[in-house]
Parts: C-alpha cells; sequence; structure tokens
C-alpha cells in the first residue's frame, strides 16, 4: 500500500466517522427539542431539526468538541410556525432557546 492509497483510506475513514457523529448528534437534538416542547406544552412540528452550523470548539476541561448548532419549529397555537434553536457542543446541550410564545392556562381541576 503506498502513501496515496493510505492517505485515502483515512480520509474515507474520517468522513465516515463524521457521518455516522453527525446522524447521532441529529437524533440527539431532535429528541432535546421534542422535550422542551413537551415540557413547554407546545407542538414540536415536522418531528425534525435541521443543522445550521457547525464548528470546533473546547468544553469546559479544554478537549476539543464539535459544536453543532440546529433549530426547529413549534406551534403554541396549532395553526402558527414558531422557530426554537439548540447548540450541541459533542453529545451534550448546551444552549436551547424558544421564541417566545403564547402561554396558556391549564383549566382548573
Amino acid at each position: 500500500m503506498d502513501f496515496l492509497d493510505l492517505l485515502l483510506t483515512l480520509v474515507c475513514a474520517a468522513a465516515g466517522w463524521f457521518w455516522v457523529d453527525t446522524l447521532r448528534a441529529r437524533e440527539i437534538a431532535r429528541d432535546a427539542g421534542k422535550r422542551a416542547c413537551l415540557r413547554a406544552g407546545v407542538q414540536f412540528l415536522d418531528d425534525t431539526v435541521a443543522g445550521t452550523g457547525v464548528t470546533l470548539s473546547r468544553d469546559g476541561e479544554g478537549r476539543r468538541a464539535i459544536r453543532r448548532t440546529y433549530r426547529f419549529e413549534f406551534s403554541d397555537t396549532g395553526d402558527n410556525r414558531l422557530e426554537g434553536s439548540l447548540v450541541l457542543l459533542g453529545g451534550r446541550v448546551e444552549y436551547l432557546f424558544m421564541e417566545p410564545y403564547r402561554m396558556t392556562a391549564a383549566p382548573n381541576q
């Protein structure tokens, strides 16, 4: 095996790892967005998140990690679309934001 074959193999392995890691991170983000909407009593729309950015950063312990930003949509009334976003650092949610929405009062029991 010459140097070019080795380099191509390493590049393909790195691309495969990044692809699988991105799928895992997307699932974590989708679940976090869905849980946030459930806690807030709003509807998580389209059952998906969309990636909007990827950067390298350092975590709290100084290790390099991939920071990914996602956006999602939710509805407070069922006939509008509001936007939320979240940031993952590695596999952990670092930040979650939901656009201001109308809160309905819980029925008296």
